[in-house]
């Protein structure tokens, strides 16, 4: 049914559901209202026998003129027959021999003036009430009866003008299906042919819709696919040129020097000199690989679900201290680790503290510091230094954005992709005595 177009998907929808309803009242229509057309029947019976008697009281005679009024008073199905007293019949309409001799059984046995009886006769089923009554100073018994068949005509009837309704129903509802299948489409059309635009990268023009259903909220979805589509775009293009600016100096130093030693001219006064010149730019050119290739990796992780497990961050961060200790001897370096368990990957960790260490060798002037405490659920590592103060924050965390000596601008981009990662909150901020960097883990993230 997918295959179809929607006005008929949703025809076909409500002529099922319609259907099926019909169906199920068709099987439990008769059931359902048996018992009540059975009580409406006698409630006729009597009403019918309540109009005859009224008409023809309070005389009951045998003659023709008697014979033609009960006739003609057999209101619709309901017939009439007037019993003596010992169960023969006076007048009325032609009985079943058995049908007879079960009523005069009847009258012999009534207790109450009026009582109603379900009997089967030759195959089929009568409903018939026997009231007493006093006439001519004799008592009479009034039968008035109904064959099974008139409750049958009746279901049949409006088994019949229910299927008829649901038929002019369903052909009614064809147009109404239609129209609601255009009004649904016209904005999916729509959304299509955006979508299709944006597939093809021209995605620059908002997409405005005033509705606030499903289709709004799928349109406002879209919406949103769309401008970070755009920042993407914009960051990636961004992110291009400034690969292209970091990568080209060290490129251009390497081949300059190359062809210059080629040449036999050595820029650096000697053969050694100059070669160490283009191995110290190619250990910067591969240093600022390294960390393009990680930042695509922490980029490839933040749309994975990430396997994070427990380790102790106390020891990742003496591990590290003590590694990058040897880069600064001429500064204090001063630590405070508490035992703390934090759950995320112990990897990124260690080069989220490597960098931000890093860092702290480059502007510390006498003193470098690490502590780690636990606080409030959280564990909060704070690293700084008594370096010059830093610029506004949101720089100091963009990609390429390097500081007075800074050497990439990578570092602490990356120390902050790090941080959303484990959800984890970080800031710096200037102090009294220098900088200092403050990272807030959750010990329980969700």
């Amino acid at each position: 049914m997918k295959n179809y177009p929607l006005a008929v998907q949703i025809w076909l929808v409500f002529a099922g559901i319609t259907l099926g309803v019909a169906i199920l009242l068709a099987l439990l229509f008769p059931w359902t209202l048996r018992s009540f057309f059975t009580r409406e029947i006698f409630v006729t019976i009597e009403t019918a026998q309540d109009t005859l008697l009224d008409y023809i009281r309070p005389p009951l005679e045998e003659n023709r003129l008697f014979r033609r009024e009960l006739e003609r008073k057999n209101i619709r199905t309901v017939n009439h027959v007037f019993f003596r007293e010992n169960g023969r019949p006076i007048v009325g309409r032609m009985l079943p021999r058995s049908f007879v001799e079960m009523v005069g059984e009847d009258i012999r046995t009534q207790l109450p003036d009026v009582q109603r009886y379900i009997r089967s006769v030759d195959d089929d089923t009568i409903f018939y009430v026997i009231r007493r009554e006093q006439a001519n100073g004799r008592t009479v018994y009034l039968v008035s009866y109904v064959w099974e068949s008139y409750l049958n005509d009746l279901v049949r009837t409006l088994v019949r003008r229910l299927f008829l309704i649901l038929g002019i129903v369903l052909v009614a509802s064809l147009l109404p299906c239609i129209w609601l299948a255009r009004y649904l489409t016209r904005p999916l059309v729509q959304m299509e042919k955006r979508v299709k635009r944006i597939a093809d990268r021209d995605w620059h023009e908002p997409f405005v819709t005033d509705r606030s259903d499903e289709i709004g909220r799928l349109s406002r979805s879209i919406e949103r696919m769309r401008e970070r589509l755009v920042r993407q775009d914009e960051a990636q293009q961004a992110f291009l040129q400034d690969v292209s600016h970091e990568l080209k100096t060290p490129v251009m130093v390497i081949r300059s020097y190359a062809q210059s030693i080629l040449d036999g001219i050595y820029p650096r006064g000697d053969l050694q000199g100059s070669v160490q010149v283009i191995d110290s730019e190619a250990e910067r050119l591969e240093k600022r690989i390294r960390g393009l290739l990680y930042m695509t990796k922490l980029d490839y992780l933040e749309t994975r679900r990430p396997e994070h497990r427990p380790f102790r961050l106390d020891e990742l961060a003496r591990d590290v201290w003590e590694r990058l200790r040897w880069r600064r001897t001429d500064v204090r370096w001063e630590e405070s680790l508490e035992p703390v368990t934090v759950t995320g990957d112990r990897e990124q960790w260690g080069v989220l503290l490597e960098n931000l260490l890093d860092n702290q060798t480059r502007y510390a002037r006498e003193r470098i510091f690490l502590s780690l405490r636990q606080e409030a659920g959280k564990a909060v590592l704070r690293i700084g230094n008594d370096g010059p103060p830093i610029p506004e924050e949101e720089a100091l965390f963009k990609q390429f954005v390097k500081g007075e000596k800074g050497e990439f601008g990578l570092g602490l981009a990356i120390v902050q992709r790090i941080a959303r990662l484990h959800r984890a909150h970080l800031r710096a901020a200037n102090t009294d005595d220098g900088v200092c960097f403050t990272v807030e883990i959750p010990l329980h993230p969700e």
